[in-house]
């Protein structure tokens, strides 16, 4: 069956995430490998490449391996899939909440009851904020995407949640259908869910293996920087390891799909000899992003999808896809 070519109706994802890949969908779906043995997705977000997978039918018969280092996003997850209906009745009373008291409940709910709940679950460490994560929380962190500036998540230094309020009047904040739809993904039987940072991820990834990865994307600008998903966010050396294990991965043999920002640095990165050797090609895309502090600065940009998995272009429109531009005499493969 044709990559571009839906059997069921589309599972969406739950979490609205800085950088979601749902435009540009159409243009992933041309470097999905034909076939592979396991799917591997380490930096999860709204996890739009896989239920775009799952929609497709391609992850029936495979195990996959979804991750995030960020424990609320994981703990959140598991949470929905596990109680589904707990998550549900929490997440109604919160839109009911909402709907009465407005941005005095978003603001009650940050800084009243849920930065003070997970922030004590964090002196345990990650792997206890995700065993202990409940629904009530879980409804409280989809309540906070759906009615918070931009859907972002966003720590401070102290690992403090400090999104500020979004302008949105009447959002749809408990969409049951869609939670049950999710839960459902998740709960397939191959489908597994750890938290566990990127390396580690890729460097299970063998032979065959499909692997998306989505990360905190280098800044075009200064004013464009968020990489703030944890507390201790993602550097230019964050970057350089990734390139390094994604690297690896191709050369074990596993086939890789990376997005990120058409930054001077990141070309630099995937135009090196070892990234060349890997047989890592880059391609812009147009997207559009508003992670950015000037509204001004939002707007239209390129981004960069990185693979070593020649693109099958069945049905997708050009516009989607272009050559990366050269720069100053650097010839980029």
């Amino acid at each position: 069956m044709p990559a571009h070519v839906l059997p069921s109706p589309r599972v969406a994802p739950l979490l609205k995430w800085a950088g979601g890949k749902r435009q540009l969908l159409d243009a992933l779906s041309a470097h999905y490998p034909s076939g592979f043995n396991r799917y591997f997705e380490p930096f999860f977000g709204s996890g739009a490449v896989f239920f775009d997978l799952f929609s497709r039918g391609r992850l029936a018969d495979v195990p996959v391996h979804l991750s995030d280092v960020n424990p609320d996003l994981v703990g959140c997850y598991r949470v929905v899939r596990d109680r589904t209906a707990d998550v549900i009745l929490a997440l109604k009373a919160l839109e009911d909440e909402h709907r009465r008291d407005g941005d005095r409940c978003y603001y009650d709910v940050r800084d009243g009851r849920f930065n003070p709940t997970r922030l004590a679950l964090l002196s345990g460490g990650p792997a206890h904020v995700v065993a202990a994560y409940t629904p009530e929380l879980a409804a409280m962190l989809i309540f906070l995407n759906r009615t918070g500036f931009n859907g972002l998540f966003r720590l401070n230094r102290q690992g403090a949640f400090n999104v500020p309020v979004g302008r949105y009047v009447m959002p749809r904040i408990c969409d049951a259908a869609q939670l049950e739809r999710v839960a459902s993904a998740f709960r397939h039987p191959r489908v597994a869910f750890t938290c566990r940072p990127f390396h580690e991820a890729l460097a299970d990834a063998t032979a065959g293996d499909f692997v998306y990865c989505d990360p905190p994307y280098v800044p075009l600008s200064p004013t464009a920087s968020f990489a703030n998903y944890t507390a201790s966010g993602f550097t230019l050396f964050d970057q350089q390891r990734l390139r390094r294990a994604v690297v690896d991965a191709c050369q074990r043999g596993a086939f890789v799909v990376v997005s990120n920002s058409s930054a001077v640095a990141v070309e630099q990165e995937y135009g090196s000899a070892d990234a060349r050797r890997a047989q890592l090609r880059m391609t812009r895309v147009p997207a559009r992003r508003a992670i950015n502090s000037r509204a001004s600065s939002r707007g239209a940009v390129d981004e960069l999808i990185i693979s070593n998995v020649p693109p099958d272009l069945a049905g997708i429109r050009p516009a989607m896809l272009k050559a990366p531009r050269p720069r100053a005499r650097r010839q980029i493969a």
